[in-house]
């Protein structure tokens, strides 16, 4: 087994071990997922696991897809147990990561559909920033953590390193560590 599919690996692992901890307190009603934004990362990495399969990514793909799964399925519990409290900038967010997904539908060049779907991940975002924001203890710290890992090995696990196989994992590594400090800051103050 080479290096990379290790990593790729190690990845898929690191992912289903961050997500177990999620799905408990989403059960137990601690955690209180943002429906609109598992939506959109569902989607999204469903979208970028394409590219990468496309793009011959390799390893790094495999955790991808499998976050993809997760995703939906996270998705589909915050429908019943999820935030309630949705405002109209959640449907500003959910209504422009539309338009930039229906955007992308329009373009024909992976590396322009790569940024579009990366914009959209983070306008996908927002909403839970803002409900976390003023709710911080509703999300689960330690997936975001794990993710912000995971997403760093997916990158080291691609077979080819372009623009269109890395852009979204790094980006998405990148939101996760920022989400990340913000928890820990929000649960400071709040303390």
């Amino acid at each position: 087994m080479d290096f990379k599919a290790i990593l790729g690996a190690s990845a898929v692992v690191i992912s289903i071990i961050g997500y177990i901890p999620y799905f408990r307190d989403i059960l137990s009603g601690k955690t209180k997922p943002h429906a609109f934004s598992w939506l959109v990362w569902g989607v999204l990495n469903g979208i970028a696991f394409a590219g990468q399969l496309h793009d011959d990514a390799g390893p790094g793909a495999w955790a991808v897809g499998l976050t993809a799964v997760a995703l939906c399925a996270i998705f589909a519990l915050a429908l019943f147990k999820g935030e309630r409290d949705i405002k109209p900038f959640d449907w500003i967010c959910l209504g422009s990561a539309a338009i930039a997904l229906a955007l992308w539908f329009a373009t024909s060049g992976p590396l322009l559909s790569i940024i579009l779907i990366t914009i959209v991940d983070l306008l996908g975002f927002l909403p839970t920033v803002r409900k976390a924001y003023a709710k911080p203890h509703q999300e689960t710290l330690i997936t975001y953590e794990i993710n912000t890992l995971k997403y760093l090995l997916i990158v080291l696990a691609l077979a080819q390193y372009t623009l269109v196989t890395t852009l979204f994992p790094l980006a998405v590594a990148l939101m996760n560590a920022a989400f990340v400090t913000l928890l820990i800051v929000r649960r400071k103050q709040l303390a």
